[in-house]
């Protein structure tokens, strides 16, 4: 048995484990949850609505962000070809400036190794790399706790980068990646959340001939534990490419380690039939404690 099947087989077993867990102490949990209280009630602060935030496709800070907030991101994942196996992993830091302004750093790389036993060989076709310098501003301008929604806006830039081993005979910069995005959050109660995050991108390469334009639509549903931070959910990630639609789910878990410590951990199933297979992805969230 392959090491990636291995892995997704104990990361499922986790999954089961944990929400068996956590679902047989709901009914001694109190209806309000505690984490939400915590969040939103919070004197001489401004307003804030508690939503659950995807996995994958991350938000640039929460909702609502207030200043000094902060958040480190570790993630890690592996997607399966039908050629070969696809690593990504990527560094993120988000804070906020001012309230309800969010910044965003990410470094996002991918690695590739050929299922022929040769790792970026001659006849691999991804190369590996650095995907790029990821930068994101965020602004919620609706923060509305009567009817538990929120919106925001904002802005992505990616300055993409070569392949590792093109360092030396090109550019290191290949073009830019331009993508503007909306979102609209909405919790039902205390428990039940959903959110749309869309936009289209733009890659333009600075050669001028690379030129691809598509647009995403990326939807969530989650159900948060009560009086916790644990949740599980799906986000459906679509994206609409020369006509046509492609579309992945994936189911997702997030548990509280410590107070300030949580991990989340996704799975990728592609609907259509190409090139992609099941893919696992995992997320270390750290959020050091605020000082307002």
């Amino acid at each position: 048995m392959s090491t990636l099947i291995s892995l997704r087989i104990a990361l499922f077993s986790v999954f089961v484990i944990c929400s068996i867990s956590v679902f047989s102490q709901i009914t001694k949990q109190e209806k309000d949850s505690i984490y939400i209280a915590e969040t939103e009630e919070q004197e001489n602060l401004s307003a804030k609505v508690l939503h659950a935030e995807p996995l994958y496709i991350d938000l640039i800070r929460d909702l609502g962000a207030r200043k000094g907030e902060r958040e480190w991101n570790l993630g890690f994942g592996i997607k399966d070809n039908n050629n070969y196996e696809e690593y990504e992993t990527l560094l993120e830091y988000e804070w906020a400036v001012i309230d309800r302004l969010g910044l965003e750093v990410e470094l996002p790389f991918t690695f590739y190794y050929d299922r022929r036993g040769v790792s970026n060989g001659e006849n691999s076709l991804p190369r590996s790399k650095l995907e790029g310098l990821q930068l994101a501003a965020q602004y919620t301008f609706l923060v509305d706790p009567k009817h538990n929604l929120s919106m925001a806006g904002g802005y992505l830039h990616k300055f993409t980068m070569n392949a590792f081993d093109n360092y030396s005979s090109s550019r290191l910069f290949t073009g830019n990646l331009i993508s503007p995005f909306l979102v609209v959050a909405k919790r039902f109660g205390t428990n039940f959340h959903s959110l749309l995050y869309t936009g289209p991108l733009w890659e333009r390469g600075f050669s001028g001939f690379e030129n691809e334009f598509f647009y995403q639509i990326n939807s969530s549903f989650h159900y948060m534990i009560t009086g916790t931070r644990n949740f599980i959910g799906l986000e459906i990630n679509k994206i609409v490419l020369y006509g046509n639609l492609e579309t992945t789910l994936r189911p997702q878990m997030r548990l509280g380690i410590s107070e300030h410590l949580m991990i989340g951990i996704v799975t990728g199933i592609p609907i259509e039939a190409n090139n992609d297979r099941f893919s696992t992805f995992f997320r270390l969230i750290y959020e050091p404690k605020t000082k307002h």
